[in-house]
């Protein structure tokens, strides 16, 4: 059983946080132990997000080869009032809300409807970074007056399994990013059966996604000019070192980012540039790598909105709306529990 820290923010009476604790949670490490077995080698994307790692994700928010971000940014923006018409007053569970820079645009809308009255909104950030997660919701309440933040900081599991109660009585969740993308079909679906678990009929679930274009545009994304991606992706070994009292050279592991043309999906990798080995203590694991030897760190699925409102459906939603940009870059769509 997890581990469960309440704290209220001594500095205001509008933010409490639950806090699990992933040194419990990850001191297994069996995922790990299965990834950096298996043939290829491999590690699950969640490594990516301890504090730097967070920070550099927002910097690669901000790259001009990086459209997602503001893609989406913009998307919102449009659609956001009729958001807020379709699913009136609630509360917002964001998975992965980071500097929560594209919920703002969200809460601004809601908050627009609710001033004067019974709120219209609480919101639940879920983050692994506890530092960005409590940041981003001190500049939230102080941009919203009276705005109820309850931060969880753990995994999406971890929060799914243990929301607080209820406030208001209809709830949706925001996954944005396009990070359903990192999730194979089969964890897509796991994921969203979990998460419909979590919500009662009738409530909502508002997600970002990346649609399928040129592959040029696609791959300069993840290959930016200032190797800020680079620096992301090799930040996976640090953290690795960190957690599990590890050795891994990253001065001796390079970038590389495709597009997988069969899968219709981005592959990110770190590269053995020698022969050499590594050791996680605390899993008492020793990993050996031949030259040009890859760990697979992450896929980013491209999709159709078809593909998408059918896999929803299989999971228990309905569509609801779906909103994109000029160019067809990006989605944003709205789906209710039935």
């Amino acid at each position: 059983m997890d581990q469960v820290l309440i704290f209220e923010d001594p500095e205001t009476e509008d933010f409490s946080w639950t806090e699990f604790d992933l040194k419990v949670e990850a001191a297994v490490g069996s995922d790990v132990v299965d990834g950096l077995t298996g043939a290829p080698k491999s590690l699950p994307p969640r490594y990516f997000y301890d504090d730097t790692g967070s920070l550099l994700f927002e910097q690669i928010t901000d790259l001009p080869e990086y459209y997602p971000t503001r893609t989406e940014e913009s998307i919102l923006a449009a659609a956001a009032a009729e958001i807020v018409e379709r699913t009136g007053t609630c509360e917002v569970i964001e998975l992965g809300s980071g500097s929560a820079r594209k919920t703002r645009v969200l809460i601004e809308a809601y908050w627009s409807v609710g001033r004067g009255d019974a709120p219209a909104l609480r919101y639940l950030p879920v983050d692994v970074s506890g530092q960005i997660l409590k940041d981003s919701s001190r500049e939230l309440i102080d941009s919203f007056p009276g705005l109820q933040v309850w931060g969880l900081i753990g995994t999406y599991e971890q929060a799914l399994a243990n929301l607080p109660p209820r406030e208001l009585d209809t709830r949706m969740v925001l996954f944005l990013g396009s990070t359903v993308g990192n999730l194979t079909p089969r964890e897509t679906v796991a994921f969203l059966r979990r998460t419909a678990s979590a919500l009662k009929s009738g409530e909502y679930f508002l997600i970002g996604f990346d649609l399928q274009k040129d592959i040029p545009v696609l791959e300069a994304a993840y290959n930016d000019a200032q190797g800020v991606t680079a620096a992301f992706n090799l930040n996976m070994l640090t953290h690795l070192n960190w957690r599990y009292e590890g050795d891994f050279d990253v001065d001796r592991f390079a970038h590389h980012a495709f597009y997988n043309q069969t899968e219709n999906q981005i592959e990110m990798h770190l590269v053995s540039e020698t022969e050499q080995r590594a050791t996680l203590g605390a899993l008492d694991l020793t990993v050996p790598f031949v030259a040009k030897e890859t760990i697979h760190t992450e896929i980013s699925r491209k999709f159709t909105v078809g593909d998408m409102h059918g896999v929803f459906q299989g999971c228990g939603f309905e569509p609801m709306s779906n909103w994109t940009d000029p160019n067809s870059w990006f989605a944003l769509a709205l789906y209710r529990k039935r």
